[in-house]
């Protein structure tokens, strides 16, 4: 894989050229796609490697991915209801259920029956959750300073604006 082509000496009129051409380059739908070039690939690609870091540090701790993120939201939005965490977390409904019985299980959270409909099991957040999420950010970040140690707080803002506008168009 190529890196990828420096524009700031270019002229204002091949800078454009660059850009389109890299629009073209990421377009599966034009002959001159390149995987490499995919906005989509490189988001699953980077994503991944995100995964398998967090999977092998939070291993570490005993805790696994389905559960720091169910962890993380309840450690948000306490209480919430199963179903709300599945869909936060972009997990199927029946997965996010065995992860949250394991954490009631484990103590890290507490079940009741929502006064509003009971069809709906409320989640909340119990004392030994909260120093389970506060020890778990610590893992996770110290994975956010190894990847983002060396970006601007404008980069960073400007990534999570792209990324938020990207998943509501697909939606």
């Amino acid at each position: 894989m190529s890196p990828p082509r420096d524009t700031s000496r270019l002229t204002s009129g091949r800078k454009v050229r660059v850009l389109a051409d890299a629009k073209r380059r990421a377009d599966p739908g034009f002959p001159d796609f390149a995987l490499a070039d995919s906005p989509f690939y490189l988001l699953v690609r980077t994503a991944g490697q995100y995964e398998l870091a967090m999977a092998n540090a939070l291993r570490a701790i005993g805790k696994d991915l389905p559960s720091w993120r169910a962890l993380m939201i309840v450690h948000e939005h306490s209480p919430t209801s199963v179903s709300e965490i599945a869909a936060e977390s972009v997990t199927r409904l029946s997965t996010m259920t065995r992860v949250i019985q394991r954490l009631e299980k484990q103590g890290l959270v507490k079940l009741a029956r929502s006064d509003a409909d009971a069809r709906v099991t409320e989640v909340s957040i119990t004392a030994s959750g909260e120093r389970a999420a506060l020890r778990v950010r610590e893992v996770a970040s110290q994975i956010f300073s190894s990847a983002f140690g060396d970006s601007t707080a404008a980069e960073i803002a400007s990534l999570n604006q792209m990324l938020r506008r990207l998943h509501a168009k697909l939606m």
